[in-house]
């Protein structure tokens, strides 16, 4: 699998399959069922290249035939954290890759009179300082809760933290690089820009409606 390099922190995948996906998520006539389908594949097919960098170590062992070296994973374990509610559809697609692996949750809403992110819900694994953790959010549009979210995670001891989105709007990511210029960014996609109303152009519209059939 392949990816372009946006900056030395953020990668937007142009793996063929990923892109064929996105063109489908964005179609207006897609439906619910065929909507969370596509969401969780292409969460799967990122995820290769999200674990690239998992350390490994050697190990012996003794197959049908014979005796063979060979090499598992090792070092720092890792969890994933969606943003609630859109987050939620990206977890079944790394738990069929990686089954292991825990899940927190974290929730944010915007406080109307100081327009700042607010965390409403936050419940991660006991070990989760020990762990490299992926923050998981379809959509960065202007990156404030992404950034708030990452924040949180910081002040609670989680010093790896990577972020893994499908669509993402350059001004979400100039505002995650700025707050957090240590966390690496996943893209499937990065279109043009926002709106007036900080939807994402031409982007797929709400994602979590359209997991949940919901408006």
């Amino acid at each position: 699998m392949t990816f372009e390099k946006y900056d030395d922190m953020v990668f937007v995948f142009d793996h063929p399959l990923i892109q064929h996906k996105v063109s489908l998520l964005r179609d207006k006539n897609t439906d619910t069922k065929e909507f969370r389908e596509l969401v969780s594949e292409i969460a799967m097919l990122m995820t290769y290249e999200v674990t690239r960098d998992m350390p490994l170590k050697e190990i012996e062992l003794e197959t049908p035939i014979g005796i063979a070296r060979t090499k598992v994973l090792s070092g720092k374990k890792m969890g994933i954290v969606p943003i609630l509610r859109a987050g939620l559809g990206m977890v079944d697609g790394m738990l069929r890759l990686m089954p292991m692996i825990k899940v927190g949750h974290i929730g944010l809403y915007r406080d109307h009179e100081t327009l700042e992110p607010v965390e409403y819900y936050c419940k991660l694994p006991e070990d989760a300082s020990d762990r490299e953790m992926v923050l998981l959010d379809p959509m960065l549009a202007t990156g404030g809760s992404a950034s708030a979210a990452i924040s949180f995670l910081k002040q609670r001891d989680i010093t790896q933290i990577k972020l893994m989105c499908l669509i993402a709007a350059p001004e979400g990511i100039r505002k995650v690089r700025s707050v957090h210029p240590d966390v690496q960014i996943f893209c499937a996609c990065v279109d043009q820009g926002l709106n007036s109303d900080a939807y994402i152009v031409p982007g797929l519209g709400d994602a979590g409606d359209r997991l949940f059939g919901t408006k």
